[in-house]
């Protein structure tokens, strides 16, 4: 009966840390996102999404703003690499079921009374968590 207390207990545990490590892995990839956005790093935006990732913006001349992520990141190039651009964000919360996630951030900005927050979808593809999409919205 020991053996099997001791057997069970073990198997807890290492779910537990693999479980740990997945949500560790898709909130590194948000954190990637997240950087990439506050420094002005293309490459680190990019690095976060799968290549042919849309984002689903708000606009206030369109319903819907479709966006590539390439096209995304290159808003960021035509500013200061590595400067911080007055951009926070955080994560609120990361919902994972196997290889898919949904993840949901809050984006403040220095100077303007907007709260902005993106959900996003993730996927493991290749053993690395990628966004495979994200959509964004304003509060003010």
């Amino acid at each position: 009966m020991k053996t099997y207390f001791w057997i069970t207990l073990f198997l807890i545990s290492c779910n537990i840390t693999i479980a740990q490590s997945e949500d560790d892995n898709i909130r590194s990839s948000i954190n990637k996102y997240l950087e990439g956005t506050s420094y002005n790093k293309p490459e680190t935006i990019k690095e976060a999404f799968y290549d042919e990732a849309n984002l689903f913006l708000t606009h206030k001349e369109k319903k819907l703003w479709i966006v590539p992520i390439q096209e995304y990141a290159s808003w960021f190039e035509k500013r200061e690499q590595g400067k911080f651009n007055g951009r926070t964000g955080k994560i609120l919360s990361v919902d994972r079921e196997n290889d898919i996630a949904m993840a949901k951030a809050e984006i403040l900005i220095e100077g303007k009374d907007v709260r902005y927050i993106d959900v996003f979808l993730l996927k493991k593809i290749d053993g690395v968590w990628k966004i495979i999409s994200k959509a964004a919205t304003t509060k003010k």
